[in-house]
Parts: C-alpha cells; structure tokens; sequence
C-alpha cells in the first residue's frame, strides 16, 4: 500500500517537472531580440542584400507580429479606392506583452509612422501618426493569459484654419 502510494507521488513530480520545463522553455527570446537588424522594406535599388519581411502586413502599411493570429469576426473594415481603414483585434496564447510592444516599437518607424505616445499599465496604448492618418495599438493581457491587441487605424482629421 505504501508503495503504491510513492509510485503515484512520484509519477505527479515527474509530470509537474515535464509540465514546468516545457512551460519554462515556451518563451523563449523577446521581440526584440528576433527583430533586431531585419528590415521591413525591400532593398533599395542596386543593394544585393536579401530582403527578410518581419511579421504580416495590414491595412496596407501596419506590420503585425506573424505569432498573432487574425480575429475576423471581431474586427472591421472601410476600404474605399484610396484609403483602408478599421480595427482589427488579433490574440494569442503565452506571448508576452512587453515583447509585442517593443514589436511595434521598433517595426511601426520602419513603415514610416511617427511615434506619438504610449500608455502602459494593465493595458497598453500606442500612439503613431502619418501625415494622413493615425493608428492606434492597444494591448491587453487577459486572467487566463491571453494577449489581445487591437489596432485601430483612421483618417487624420481637419484642422480648422
């Protein structure tokens, strides 16, 4: 009986062990170490260096982390011949969320946006801007450990003379 007993704690160690390695070696490597170096356009002309594209493009010039997977059902979109618009929501299981801001830290620039302003607290806000138009990123990390991020992008208001 006793030694039925030990086999059974000792088989619970040995998963509770396999379940916290493979937990522990999940999150490897932040963003920004992965994008570090990586350009986001095309070579210029004449250049011979072989161009890496870093995440999936949007909206015609948002690049989003390629680990996000695509919400359609949550998200919108305006397009008209000249413009696109809308919000897309994007989530994913274990990432972390100072991984996906230093994402569009460093890849928003790149695509020609101008950083604005950031919020960070239980939620994220950045704040980039075009000449054009202006994108809104919003990251939320939910109980269960879900990262949510949404990226509202819109037509820059007139000013008033």
């Amino acid at each position: 009986m006793i030694a039925n007993a030990f086999r059974k704690k000792s088989a619970m160690a040995a998963l509770l062990l396999v379940v916290a390695a493979a937990g522990w070696t999940g999150c490897s490597g932040t963003a920004a170490e992965q994008q570090a170096g990586q350009p986001v356009t095309g070579p210029t002309s004449g250049g011979s260096a072989e161009w890496v594209q870093v995440g999936r493009v949007y909206l015609d010039d948002v690049r989003v982390p390629s680990e996000l997977d695509f919400d359609a059902d949550e998200s919108i979109l305006y397009e008209t011949a000249k413009f696109k618009a809308g919000v897309l929501r994007f989530s994913k299981w274990r990432l972390e969320v100072q991984s996906v801001i230093d994402f569009f830290m460093i890849n928003m620039p790149k695509d020609k946006w101008t950083f604005v302003n950031a919020f960070k607290g239980k939620e994220a806000f950045l704040t980039f801007s075009k000449p054009d138009k202006t994108c809104t990123v919003k990251i939320t990390e939910t109980w269960t450990g879900m990262i949510k991020v949404a990226i509202a992008v819109g037509p820059l208001g007139e000013t008033k003379p």
